[in-house]
């Protein structure tokens, strides 16, 4: 059995997710110590249980100590068999992150699984649903795993009751060497349960915030949707096939402007685009795991080096004995060796 520190680096649930959709993958059991030790809320909280329990069922795995404020995981899994799973994370649990476990571990299996999630689709420190659907998606065709995503209905804090469908299909994975040649910036701003000009608002500020800094956008949608609690997100976003993905985004908060939300994504969107990066920092987080499965080395470049990128290339290291550097250019340059043949 595979044991992993969960105190690691930033010591947080991206440790947990990535150890038990690996574990998932490969089949391997695996045990999980000192989860979350560093957080002011250590062990175990319950969107970190609903990943677990999520790829529980999809592998009929078993699993021990799987309980609020754990600080130790066992996670032995069997096969996964392709079927359709619901599941309702609870309130506004951040359904992103479940599929940033669920999709991977799907995928690199080998399966096809169409999944029904319950929670929340638009929620702090976690990604916006827009920005899976725009970015990660995108991204993730790249290198060969494909998923067909849909949002049925927004899910905000406090309420949550977001529902998201997203298709799962088994992965063609292939190895990657993006560049940062610059797609033209699109944005989407979202708004349910609230006027409008709220929406509209988010827009006009991201705009005037990128043109300060000479970029040009023509190409944004406003969208009013449905929801139990009122909310708003917005996502300023490039993609194209020669391997840019860059996302920035920002939901809006009670007592924060509109024009707040839109100046954070425009501000989130513009460093690593001006940069040249041909990922952003959030999502370079998200591409190690499915590359450390690769045939072969893969390359991409990130304007900034987190602790959460660190951490995961440190961890997938452990399960996979892939190796990786990190070299400073006029980017960083991160080097994926999967080591197999």
């Amino acid at each position: 059995m595979i044991t992993i520190d969960g105190s690691y680096g930033e010591g947080g649930g991206q440790i947990l997710r990535s150890a038990i959709a690996l574990s998932t993958i490969t089949r391997e059991p695996i045990e999980i110590k000192n989860i979350r030790a560093k957080r002011s809320n250590p062990g175990l909280r319950a969107q970190h249980i609903a990943s677990l329990e999520i790829l529980a069922k999809l592998s009929n795995a078993e699993v021990h100590n799987l309980t609020i404020g754990a600080d130790t995981i066992r996670f032995i899994p069997k096969e996964i068999k392709s079927k359709d799973l619901k599941f309702d994370i609870g309130t506004a649990g951040s359904i992103s992150m479940v599929l940033q476990a669920a999709i991977p571990a799907i995928s690199l299996s080998g399966n096809y699984v169409e999944l029904e999630l319950i929670g929340g689709t638009d929620v702090k420190w976690s990604p916006t649903m827009d920005y899976v659907r725009f970015v990660l998606r995108e991204a993730y065709k790249a290198i060969g795993i494909e998923f067909d995503i849909e949002i049925v209905k927004r899910g905000y804090y406090p309420k949550g009751g977001g529902i998201v469908k997203c298709i799962v299909k088994p992965a063609r994975l292939r190895s990657i060497q993006f560049t940062a040649r610059r797609a033209e910036p699109k944005m989407i701003s979202v708004c349910s349960l609230l006027p409008k000009h709220v929406a509209e608002r988010q827009i006009a500020a991201a705009l005037a915030r990128l043109e300060r800094s000479n970029i040009m956008c023509n190409s944004y949608t406003i969208s009013i949707e449905q929801s139990l609690s009122p909310g708003s997100s917005i996502l300023v976003y490039a993609t194209n096939e020669y391997g840019q993905f860059i996302g920035g985004d920002s939901i809006g908060e009670k007592g924060k402007s509109a024009e707040s939300v839109g100046l954070t994504a425009a501000e989130n969107f513009i460093r690593p685009y001006l940069n040249n990066a041909s990922v952003d920092k959030h999502l370079a987080d998200m591409l190690v795991l499915p590359l450390s499965r690769s045939n072969e080395v893969s390359t991409f470049t990130v304007d900034e080096v987190t602790t959460h990128l660190e951490t995961n290339l440190y961890i997938v290291k452990q399960i996979t004995n892939c190796e990786y550097s990190i070299k400073k250019d006029s980017n960083y340059v991160i080097t994926i060796n999967p080591n197999r043949v």
